[in-house]
């Protein structure tokens, strides 16, 4: 254990003993110096010390005088033997009280009771020894009458020897009785029974041994059949006492141990679990080979199964793991007392704010802890979640997350650890669930609180909305989500466009292989950017139909089928109208059989261009958004400010899959997320995930650092230079009087408006040619239009030519003659 968790172990207990009342210790104290006295009485008991039943002469030799001696008497003639268990419960119990060790219960107090006559009637049983002086049993008068009560019922259904059963009856019940006061649970007895047996078994064994080949061969047929009472006995004491604790307000035993039960009550990291299952392996890993080889360990088949495959780099050029920082072993142990501190302070915490419940599963993690608490009946969830800034302010944490656990009657609680682990890419990339080829488009976004790694398939999101503040960790998430694209698909199989706005975060990709063209910065050529994508969509669904298949990857392969076969792959391309009739002229094109690769667009600041262009921007993200799965186009987004002018329904409603980073407020949670929790977030890579579905998932993102990223970006700039197509940030050639707004996609156009400003354009072009007028306030009344709109068109039309500019007066000459007009 670290210091740090040492200190904040203190400092936990610390608060909770300013927090509880001084009437506890106090009678704590009184209690367990109470169980001093009568562990002290009775364990001196001398018949022969004067007493209430005895008026001796002799002298007291009672620890405590003559009050002990009194005491001793009456406890062995009550109780017998049974009176130095309830002593010794009574100095247990104010132990526990002083020490403000678990939450005060009467219960507990009324089963210790009962538990001590439960082992007086167990006494009353026994042959009573030739040193037993008094008139009594072992059980004293209590026990006597217990056990002539117990024993009346196995008698009349005529059971054999019923004074065994009646005493062995009266044990078990005094066990259980005494494990339920005592707060043990399923884990502790079944750790007890089996050493026990162990050692029964081993102790059987060399007594045996003297006997040579003989009492060889039945030690070891006698071990055999002690190994299986052990596992019989276990598994019917462990099912025997498996419950609930209803004193405590949490349950230790809410998560399944292993078989071998070398793990805590707690549900921590699997890599944790692991290195503690290297450092102890099991026996049977030490068994002989010589026999056939029984099945491994589950910890060895999962570190099989687990163990990555050396990186190579193929002709592709794919980057090498190497080039990735190895992260350092997690050392880190699980602090079981602290967390159960944890617990039963926050469970104070609640109560204090009048909320019930008791906490069911505590599950610690790389950077949080995740309390899940089972609200009291009537408690409403909303009512939970509002007070987390006032159990983030109690437990002394930065922030706390309170979110309702889905599929399970429970809310959950994220507090901070008091030190946090860092993920790494380079250990996701290695993590089975980004290996195992499931994925086409397959992206590392992290690990989730018990320390798993979480991978995505972009090409089922399909498109990623991405928020965060500045310093949240929003850019090396994008960073990761992109090197982890290019750590699987060669270029030939994924090619990026970038938007970069900010000319920061982005521009040390320049170069690679993978670009479709240079980072693009300016905003303008962003959107004309979006628009190719817009017409290679479109292009792409012509493609598709033709070859009969309903998306990209179904392309991919008819295309391989083809070159196997010796096929061909046409369609038609209008080249022109015939000059007679009028009539397209149409030509057959063979479409090249090359594989086509999946596209990813990435725009790393959408309120740049939202604010430079936000109609066409959101015509053409809608667009996308809608349309291009299919077709193999991609879009990952980020902002950094959520708010609904850049993220506006239309494009929330286009991106199921989103990704929240700390944000500044609880509105801007909700305009990402549709709901709060977002502004609770650690910040450094903490995000919450929703998936399509809907479920938020609280994720830590991966640390890539900057050199890191220079070294991929180096060695993919070696593999081959970048094939970037300069058509797509340059407008397609338009007429003039033809609009064609939308960059030469006709539904574009529509969307865009380009066709209205066009047709508008012409109409303002007639009237002011015609009437001989060419005033902003004219062609606003004829086209009843507003002022800002016909002061455009009058501005066009100067750049036309149609109209001069305006003179010294403010008036301007028509340029162009009317049909029909002589020069």
């Amino acid at each position: 254990m670290t210091n740090s968790n040492t200190a904040a172990a203190m400092s936990d207990t610390t608060s909770q003993m300013s927090g509880e009342p001084i009437w506890r210790i106090l009678t704590g104290f009184g209690i367990f110096a109470l169980g001093v006295f009568l562990c002290g009485a009775v364990g001196y008991y001398d018949p022969q010390d004067p007493s209430l039943n005895a008026a001796t002469g002799n002298d007291v030799s009672n620890l405590f005088g003559m009050t002990g001696a009194v005491v001793a008497d009456l406890a062995n003639q009550i109780l017998g033997w049974g009176g130095m268990l309830g002593a010794f419960l009574v100095f247990a119990a104010g132990l526990k009280r002083m020490l403000l060790i678990g939450k005060p219960s009467a219960s507990n107090w009324g089963l210790g009771f009962l538990s001590v006559l439960a082992a007086s009637t167990c006494l009353a049983s026994w042959p009573i020894p030739n040193s037993w002086v008094l008139a009594t049993s072992l059980g004293g008068m209590t026990g006597d009458f217990l056990f002539g009560l117990a024993r009346l019922p196995f008698a009349a259904l005529r059971v054999p020897y019923p004074d065994v059963v009646a005493g062995v009856a009266a044990a078990i019940l005094s066990f259980f009785l005494l494990t339920r006061a005592a707060n043990l649970e399923n884990r502790d007895l079944t750790r007890l029974s089996r050493l026990f047996f162990r050692n029964v078994g081993k102790l059987l064994a060399l007594l045996l041994l003297p006997l040579g080949p003989v009492g060889r061969w039945i030690s070891r047929n006698m071990v055999a059949g002690v190994e299986k009472l052990k596992s019989s006995v276990s598994g019917l004491v462990g099912g025997l006492f498996n419950r609930e604790r209803d004193d405590y307000p949490y349950v230790r035993g809410a998560i399944t141990p292993d078989a071998d039960d070398d793990y805590g009550y707690f549900d921590y990291s699997k890599s944790q679990r692991e290195a503690e299952q290297a450092e102890a392996p099991r026996e049977a890993d030490t068994k002989p080979e010589t026999k056939a080889q029984p099945e491994a360990p589950r910890t060895q088949r999962r570190q099989r199964r687990e163990t990555p495959k050396a990186p190579r780099v193929n002709k592709a050029g794919l980057p090498s793991l190497d080039l990735l920082v190895t992260p350092p072993a997690r050392t880190g142990t699980v602090d079981e007392h602290l967390l159960l501190e944890r617990a039963e302070h926050l469970m104070r915490i609640l109560n204090e704010f009048g909320v019930k419940g008791r906490i069911t599963q505590v599950r610690p993690g790389p950077v949080v802890t995740l309390f899940e608490l089972e609200p009291a009946p009537g408690v409403k969830s909303s009512r939970v979640i509002a007070l987390a800034d006032d159990v983030a302010r109690s437990m002394s944490a930065i922030s706390a997350r309170i979110a309702v656990v889905p599929g399970k009657n429970a809310i959950g609680i994220e507090l901070p650890n008091k030190s946090r682990e860092t993920v790494y890419l380079r250990t996701l990339l290695e993590s089975p669930s980004f290996n195992d080829g499931k994925q086409n488009l397959p992206m590392a976004l992290g690990e989730d609180i018990g320390g798993e790694p979480v991978c995505a398939d972009l090409a089922k999101m399909p498109h990623l909305l991405i928020a965060g503040t500045t310093g949240s960790g929003k850019s090396v998430g994008i960073n990761a989500m992109i090197l982890s694209l290019m750590y699987k698909l060669p270029p030939e199989k994924c090619r990026f466009i970038m938007v970069d706005p900010k000319m920061l975060e982005l521009s040390i990709y320049e170069g690679i292989p993978h670009l479709l063209s240079p980072v693009v910065i300016d905003p303008k050529k962003a959107v004309t950017a979006l628009k190719w994508a817009v017409r290679e969509m479109e292009s792409r669904y012509e493609m598709m139909s033709k070859a009969g298949v309903r998306n990209l990857a179904g392309f991919n392969e008819k295309v391989e089928e083809l070159k196997r076969t010796g096929g061909r792959l046409t369609k038609e391309v209008q080249t022109g109208f015939e000059a007679d009739t009028g009539r397209p002229v149409y030509e057959t094109e063979e479409i090249p059989l090359e594989q086509v690769p999946n596209i990813v667009i990435v725009i790393d600041e959408m309120a740049d261009l939202m604010m430079v262009a936000g109609k066409e921007i959101e015509a053409c993200i809608q667009r996308l958004a809608q349309m291009a799965r299919a077709a193999g186009i991609h879009l990952i987004t980020a902002t950094q400010r959520p708010s609904v002018d850049v993220i506006t329904g239309t494009i929330k409603a286009n991106f199921p899959t989103r990704i929240s980073y700390m944000v500044s407020s609880k509105i801007d949670s909700r305009t990402i997320l549709n709901e709060q929790g977002a502004e609770q977030l650690l910040g450094m890579g903490d995000l919450l995930y929703m998936a399509s579905g809907g479920k938020i998932k609280r994720l830590h993102g991966p640390f890539v650092s900057d050199e890191e990223v220079g070294q991929i970006v180096e060695f993919l700039k070696s593999t081959g230079e970048p094939d970037y197509q300069t058509d797509i940030t340059e407008e397609p050639d338009e007429d003039p009087f033809g609009g064609g707004g939308g960059g030469g996609s006709p539904v574009m156009d529509a969307m865009l408006g380009g066709n209205e400003e066009a047709d508008l354009l012409q109409q303002a072009i007639q009237i002011v040619v015609r009437d001989k007028r060419a005033s902003t306030s004219y062609v606003q009344r004829r086209l009843k239009i507003g002022y800002n709109r016909a002061a455009s068109l009058i501005e066009q039309m100067e750049d036309m030519g149609v109209i001069s500019a305006p003179n010294h007066a403010g008036k301007r000459e028509i340029l162009r003659k009317a049909p029909g007009e002589e020069d």
